[in-house]
């Protein structure tokens, strides 16, 4: 099976290893991002319910979805850091153990106080996940193929709106009231215990990198080191940032951590809000609510796989983020215009999410030119840091809106204007080319003796 572009390589060997390499680790990431990010956005179903079980209000709504990002952007850096400290196997599962825990026990939640405290909880817990991958993936493919690696990975968010909606809207409508449990509960109980079995697994299943991966051959593994070196090395020749204080001194990293803000915003923005705004249109059934929300989130899945794999093909990424943040407030407006209108509404937020997932891939690709060593663990911790903020402030400002105009619409204006403002920071960028020439990369029919010890990255 291919998951990398074939025209992204000069020679077949390196082809070949390069999607060996993403077939063992992109599924199993994919799977577990599926499994996170339900965990984030099943809060959006479980309120169709659980606001008149707890006496819920939109805006106290909105903070619950947004605190989470509080913790989550207070242990984001500390626990990049760790990762790459001790290694990210170790880490990674221990954060999908704790935070699939504390999911599950938001079922027991009676008052919007409790409902506050373990948002915020559940943020703490799953702190530095999503960075912690992206880093993780650093660690095994050159900058020249991560817009289409990332691209692969983020599909996670698309694929979790394409299962979540339906499994949620199914959950809810033929659990309610089993065992005595509320359909918000089991919502929370099977959508959260899956977190603590992948994280066992993930311990087993993940190597901290190429030089421990035994399911590489000792040359495979020889190649992609010396490789990721080769490129290391270059980018310290250029001036590149690697000490732990560069990541915060370079403005560019700033930029992308507004854009970061940008586009996360928008994509929590609309898929907490996504089932209120389907219900809004007219539809009643749960079932039918989550299969109509999945649409956006299909034709997302569709259309980030092929912008990030134009980007790496052009070797380009200013403008392809940029302009798939554009795509996305183009979109909001339209979903926002014609909130009357049932097919356009939703065409709009296709466009919209689509945009959103493109721009959060391609852009991710750039933290890898802009920094290295400890300072590209500290930059895209920053990055998700800042972004994740997005998370809280966008969810929060969309039910204020809604509680005092009762017109959901506006805050999807607000989230159009955050994100055009996203394109520009982008547009703000120099141009950064991420190609390295096949002669100036180790060949992946060359011998190169593997001499090097197992460490935790490359």
């Amino acid at each position: 099976m291919r998951f990398l572009a074939r025209s992204s390589f000069d020679d077949p060997r390196e082809d070949r290893m390069y999607n060996r390499i993403a077939m063992r680790l992109l599924p199993f990431l994919l799977v577990a991002y599926v499994v996170s990010f339900l965990d984030k956005v099943n809060v959006g179903f479980a309120k169709l319910q659980m606001a008149t079980d707890i006496g819920l209000t939109d805006q106290a709504f909105g903070f619950a979805a947004g605190i989470f990002f509080i913790g989550y952007c207070i242990c984001e850096i500390p626990s990049n850091l760790m990762l790459q400290k001790v290694g990210a196997k170790f880490w990674i599962a221990r954060i999908m153990v704790v935070w699939g825990a504390l999911s599950v026990g938001m079922m027991f939640v009676r008052t919007d106080t409790a409902f506050f405290v373990m948002r915020f909880l559940l943020g703490v817990a799953e702190a530095g996940f999503y960075p912690g991958i992206v880093l993780y993936l650093t660690y095994w493919f050159p900058t020249r193929l991560r817009s289409q690696v990332n691209a692969i990975f983020f599909l996670g968010i698309a694929l979790s709106g394409v299962i979540g909606g339906p499994l949620s809207g199914l959950i809810m409508s033929s659990l309610s009231g089993a065992a005595g449990l509320a359909g918000w509960q089991w919502l929370f109980l099977i959508e959260g215990a899956p977190a603590v079995a992948l994280g066992v697994v993930t311990y087993f299943y993940l190597s901290n990198g190429p030089r421990d991966a035994k399911w590489l051959s000792a040359q495979d593994r020889a190649v992609v080191a010396k490789q990721l070196e080769s490129e290391h090395a270059s980018q310290l020749a250029a001036g590149t940032g690697h000490s732990f204080g560069a990541a915060f001194r370079d403005p560019n990293i700033w930029l992308l951590a507004f854009a970061n803000f940008a586009l996360l915003g928008s994509t929590y923005g609309v898929s907490f809000w996504l089932p209120q705004i389907v219900r809004n249109l007219g539809v009643k059934s749960y079932l039918d609510t989550g299969l109509i929300a999945s649409i956006p989130f299909v034709a997302a899945a569709i259309g980030m796989v092929l912008i990030g794999r134009h980007s790496d093909r052009h070797d380009e990424r200013r403008w392809h983020a940029a302009g798939s943040a554009l795509m996305s407030a183009f979109g909001l407006v339209v979903a926002g215009v014609f909130s009357a209108s049932p097919v356009i509404s939703l065409a709009g937020l296709s466009i919209a999410m689509t945009g959103a997932l493109a721009g959060l891939a391609v852009m991710w690709s750039l933290p890898g030119v802009l920094l290295t060593g400890t300072a590209a663990a500290a930059g895209i911790a920053l990055m998700a840091t800042v972004g994740n903020l997005g998370g809280y402030v966008t969810p929060f400002v969309i039910g204020w809106l809604k509680q005092h105009t009762q017109r959901l619409e506006y805050g999807l204006y607000a989230l159009a204007a955050v994100t055009l403002a996203g394109a520009f920071a982008m547009l703000c960028l120099p141009k950064l080319r991420c190609a390295v020439t096949s002669a100036a990369r180790p060949q992946a029919g060359v011998d190169i003796i593997d001499a090097a010890p197992n460490g935790h990255g490359a």
